[in-house]
């Protein structure tokens, strides 16, 4: 397994631990308070559809370049 291939795995399941952590709140509706205003949920489902994506290309990406 070559560097970039290693390096893109890495980052793919970097990215997937940051998805999975936003559908964690998502999912248990973890209150987060930030000067005593709370975060809406909605950025956390952007989040995860972005963290996802990126998750799954970088992943994809890999194999293709280690062929």
């Amino acid at each position: 397994m070559g560097s970039r291939t290693l390096g893109l795995r890495i980052a793919g399941v970097v990215f997937g631990l940051v998805a999975l952590a936003q559908l964690f709140r998502l999912l248990t509706r973890v209150e987060i308070l930030v000067a005593n205003h709370a975060l809406p949920l909605w950025p956390n489902a952007i989040a995860f559809l972005i963290a996802g994506g990126l998750c799954a290309w970088l992943w994809w990406l890999s194999y293709r370049g280690s062929e």
